[in-house]
């Protein structure tokens, strides 16, 4: 794992400054926040995640400290996880969060996009096989929906059916009624965000017609919003 002892002026900052985008500041603020979730250790396990207090009541709480552990995280084809990862494991993983720069293509854009996406996806593609089954979708709705009290967990379930059946006919169109849907590739995932991209402006305006589709954009609403409360429980 990669570990960090430097000064936020040497060269290895600089280096991942180059890597992650984030500025010398940045690192240095993140650099403090990793010595303190993992008490000054060279390495950060999931023990010391599991000690972020807003952490233990988030319904997708194993997910969220399971992704900061996901090789295809922070290496190249990688498989499966780790135990424990250093500073530099860490930077990486935080920096899908990060808002691109202003001054950049149209591609690098599309490139940052899908990375982030990609990260997303494996957040819940929690047994590495490249596809989202019903029961991966359907544990993260239930846990999510039925949590908040507002909906018991037979529910959504019934959400995260509709939704994933919604989300078939995004990503293959019309099924045969014997025909049965495996899962959301990560094709399948960057088909519905774009749906989701174009119309959710104008769905979500109208509360009663937001209410009729809301199965069909719930899996692109829970991924995006995944974001921001990550963020928010790390930093």
């Amino acid at each position: 794992m990669g570990s960090f002892q430097s000064l936020p002026d040497d060269h290895q900052y600089r280096t991942l400054s180059l890597k992650t985008g984030f500025s010398l500041e940045q690192i240095a603020i993140l650099h403090n926040r990793f010595k303190q979730l993992s008490q000054n250790e060279e390495t950060l396990r999931r023990d010391d995640l599991k000690t972020i207090q807003d952490l233990e009541s988030n319904p997708i709480r194993y997910q969220i400290i399971e992704a900061f552990f996901d090789r295809r995280n922070f290496q190249k084809d990688g498989v499966g996880s780790v135990e424990e990862i250093g500073f530099e494991e860490f930077l990486t993983v935080m920096s899908y969060f990060r808002a691109p720069a202003h001054h950049i293509t149209e591609e690098q854009r599309e490139e940052i996009r899908r990375a982030k996406l990609r990260f997303l996806f494996n957040m819940h593609d929690t047994d590495n096989d490249g596809t989202i089954t019903l029961e991966e979708y359907r544990h993260v709705v239930e846990e999510l929906l039925s949590r908040s009290g507002a909906l018991g967990r037979e529910t959504a379930k019934g959400i995260a059916d509709a939704a994933m059946l919604e989300v078939a006919s995004i990503s293959v169109g019309p099924m045969a009624p014997d025909e049965f849907y495996e899962g959301i590739t990560f094709e399948h995932f960057l088909k519905v965000c774009q749906f989701v991209h174009l119309y959710a402006q104008a769905i979500w305006s109208n509360l009663a017609f937001a209410y009729f589709i809301k199965a069909k954009i719930l899996f692109c609403r829970i991924t995006c919003i995944t974001y921001k409360m990550l963020y928010n429980l790390i930093t």
